[in-house]
């Protein structure tokens, strides 16, 4: 049911997923804007997080990563860390997570997942193969983003064609290694995002 739900998940969930998170946010929040529906950001998806490991459970975000946030027009404010659970990835139509190695965690954890789960590099490398024109219409409401999105999740699973995710395909974890490595991530995270959001919100 509406709306559309992406899950993105890292290790620890101070990182790669809560960028990933509010960075989405963002965008979705600004297409709705241009697109002057009567609907906000937060009603037509719901961007969300978690880490495979609970060691930073209830911490807020790293501070580079809470900087990059900032620096792109999006919020770190009230991030609270928390680890992966099973209903999470139940309730998520699309589930994003920054290596491979994660993605293994959450089809183990619900194998019933894995043709809504993608490394987030290999969601971006796939993404370009879908003919957007089978897609359901587009339209700036909570309706039409869930089903154009169920709808492209399964053209991306379909395109993936059984194929494991590549190395190339995964975010290299950037704690504790500085803010020119955070850079580099959150802009990585951005290349897949932007391009996700034109397609579930397309300006006419």
């Amino acid at each position: 049911m509406p709306p559309f739900t992406v899950l993105h998940v890292c290790m620890g969930n101070i990182c790669r997923s809560p960028m990933a998170e509010r960075l989405l946010t963002r965008a979705v929040t600004e297409r709705a804007a241009a697109l002057g529906g009567s609907y906000d950001g937060s009603e037509l998806l719901l961007s969300h997080s978690a880490g495979t490991g609970g060691w930073h459970e209830g911490e807020e975000m790293n501070p580079p990563a809470a900087r990059q946030v900032r620096a792109r027009g999006a919020s770190p404010d009230g991030f609270s860390a928390r680890k992966l659970r099973a209903d999470h990835i139940e309730a998520a139509d699309l589930i994003l997570t920054a290596t491979a190695d994660q993605y293994d965690y959450v089809t183990a954890l619900r194998p019933d997942a894995a043709d809504r789960t993608f490394v987030l590099g290999e969601f971006g490398r796939l993404l370009p193969a879908v003919d957007l024109a089978a897609l359901p219409s587009a339209a700036p409401t909570p309706d039409a983003v869930h089903d154009r999105g169920i709808a492209l999740v399964a053209a991306v699973a379909a395109a993936r064609n059984g194929e494991p995710a590549q190395p190339k395909d995964d975010l290299d974890d950037p704690w504790g290694r500085g803010d020119q490595v955070f850079t580099r991530v959150a802009d990585e995270i951005q290349d897949v995002l932007t391009p996700l959001t034109a397609t579930l919100l397309p300006l006419p």
